[in-house]
């Protein structure tokens, strides 16, 4: 089995109003990646993600390829594991 990492992650640049948690949510999901996404007020993004360092990876650089979402700076901190979470969530 891979290694586990889980990482809180801010996002900046054009990240608000352009569908930024719901394509995370999709994608995430689709990798096998646990956590939440929360629209912070002063126009930034924080994530939470767990799973391999290489899903996580995957999910951040389709993240930066869409069309809509011009991601200007990606801040990352290693977290303790969440042995409980299941699924990824979008936190209002």
């Amino acid at each position: 089995m891979s290694e586990t990492i889980r990482l809180h992650i801010q996002f900046t640049g054009r990240v608000q109003g352009v569908g930024f948690r719901y394509k995370a949510q999709h994608l995430a999901t689709s990798l096998n990646i646990t956590g939440w996404v929360y629209n912070e007020l002063d126009g930034t993004v924080s994530m939470e993600a767990q799973g391999s360092p290489k899903a996580i990876d995957t999910l951040i650089n389709r993240l930066d390829s869409d069309t809509w979402i011009a991601l200007e700076s990606i801040h990352k901190q290693n977290l303790p594991i969440d042995t409980y979470e299941r699924s990824f969530s979008i936190r209002y």
